[in-house]
């Protein structure tokens, strides 16, 4: 699992900035899932292993928000004034989600959320600004706060029992701490002569990683840490910077590059394998990587040569590895496995830009992306195989399954069973569903218009707002589309 990262806002930018484009292959083996907004653009920044997807909805307001296949998208509230909240930036296996929100004299404060505590408010080191940035299966939030009297940023830990400390300094001003570990060991930056990776635990207290280089002017900062206590960043070396790995037995150690001055590690899982970004050639071309201890640094390519860039932000255990890649001239989300290799994660629209920004154990992917009226929205795209399907819907036995916001345009459904299925708000425009079962399927809001329906079974099918096949409204053809096939 992951949150937000820079590189996820610069990719954001680039796709606000653009989003009309090609039309996508209609098979694959994800489908996207439109979690829907609560008004405006909004993003998804990360997932925990049940599929519970936490981010930001960038309306009037801006509001936190949390998404379950049960519950849909609920505001996560503002703990009043009707200010905004930040957004939310993290998850943890229980559904304890944190990030940050605006309070009545316009401060911002941390804030952790509960499915039966709902927000409440985390304070700050004294100052006026706290900003949750990540949080463990224990509970244990961490992020930067102002101290008091102090305009700088000062790295907390926050526990229920503890409330928030300040994590001490390494002697210079602004840290950031990144990442918590189950152990409670905490990992982030501080801004020294020049920035500095840390790692903190109660026991050794703050210590300095030290960099590649080993001058005063030289930098490193820790992004990310494992449950083993592996940490991972990036450190200057020579005028470039490169991606590193620190633990307590091996120290700090350099994991190359693929041939450009510079790399930079993104994410680790628990068996060590740690992927990322370098310059492949020069600095003007990047491309995702994969390491592991045994194989070193692979390149993972790119979805199309355009702008020849790429960049992983996430692995799960499995080994999966997702990000964003150039293609025909925009970002696009994608997941790369050893078995196959980079693939694209198709667009709520077809067009446009997308990335992707997490990854979870069972291989939900989440992300963000155009939808068909041109507002971003955030995406889960769930693997078919989750669904008990192979290579391909077709055929596939879809009983009862949940696929409200699912985007299936040009899908081939045929001879699909969907008996009960949940396909509110689904966008099957133009899909193949010639002898699909749709026995009591529930298609309100849903769009077939174009859709090829010979020998589907439509009994007891639940229509409402639906657009029909020939592109009429069932709520128009007295409440049905049976007669608009």
């Amino acid at each position: 699992m992951r949150h937000a990262s820079t590189v996820q806002y610069l990719l954001i930018a680039i796709l606000l900035a653009a989003h009309a484009g090609t039309a996508y292959a209609a098979e694959g083996p994800f489908i996207p899932i439109d979690l829907g907004t609560l008004g405006g653009n909004a993003l998804a920044n990360a997932v925990n292993d049940s599929g519970r997807v936490v981010g930001v909805v960038y309306g009037a307001e801006f509001r936190a928000f949390s998404w379950t296949p049960a519950e849909g998208m609920i505001d996560l509230g503002t703990l009043g004034c009707g200010g905004s909240s930040k957004g939310a930036a993290a998850v943890n296996a229980s559904g304890q989600i944190v990030g940050s929100f605006t309070t009545c004299d316009f401060a911002e404060h941390a804030f952790s959320w509960t499915p039966t505590g709902g927000m409440i408010d985390l304070g700050t080191l004294g100052g006026r600004a706290a900003v949750a940035s990540a949080v463990n299966d224990s509970g244990q939030v961490v992020g930067r706060s102002n101290p008091t009297g102090d305009f700088g940023f000062r790295a907390f830990s926050w526990t229920p029992a503890g409330g928030m400390v300040d994590l001490g300094t390494l002697g210079g001003s602004d840290g950031f701490a990144r990442a918590v570990n189950a152990s409670g060991q905490v990992v982030g930056f501080e801004h020294l002569t020049s920035t500095r990776a840390f790692s903190w635990t109660p026991a050794e207290g703050m210590i300095d990683l030290g960099t590649l280089g080993g001058t005063t002017f030289d930098f490193s900062i820790a992004v990310a840490v494992n449950d083993r206590g592996q940490v991972v960043g990036a450190s200057s070396l020579n005028g470039a910077h490169h991606a590193i790995s620190w633990t307590r037995a091996d120290g700090m150690i350099d994991l190359g590059n693929l041939g450009g001055p510079h790399s930079e590690a993104t994410a680790v899982n628990a068996n060590g394998q740690i992927v990322g970004w370098s310059n492949v050639g020069n600095r003007f071309k990047r491309h995702a990587f994969s390491w592991t201890p045994a194989g070193g640094m692979i390149d993972l390519g790119v979805l199309g040569e355009t702008f020849d860039l790429s960049e992983a932000v996430a692995v799960n255990d499995r080994g999966q590895v997702v990000g964003s890649s150039s293609r025909a001239g925009y970002w696009r989300a994608f997941s790369w496995t050893p078995a196959g290799g980079m693939v694209e994660l198709p667009a709520l629209s077809g067009i446009g830009g997308s990335d992707a920004v997490a990854v979870n154990a069972s291989g939900q992917v989440v992300g963000s992306s155009f939808n068909v009226d041109g507002y971003l929205h955030p995406v889960l795209w769930q693997p078919i195989t989750n669904l008990g399907c192979n290579a391909t819907l077709a055929g596939c036995n879809l009983k009862g399954a949940n696929l409200a916001g699912a985007y299936l345009k040009d899908r081939n459904l045929s001879d699909a069973n969907l008996t009960g299925a949940n396909l509110t708000n689904a966008n099957l425009a133009a899909a193949n569903l010639t002898d699909t079962n749709l026995k009591e399927a529930n298609l309100t809001n849903a769009n077939l218009a174009g859709a090829n329906v010979n020998g589907a079974n439509v009994k007891d099918v639940i229509w409402s707002n639906t657009i029909c096949p020939d592109g009429t409204n069932s709520d128009a053809n007295g409440g049905t589309c049976v007669k608009h096939l």
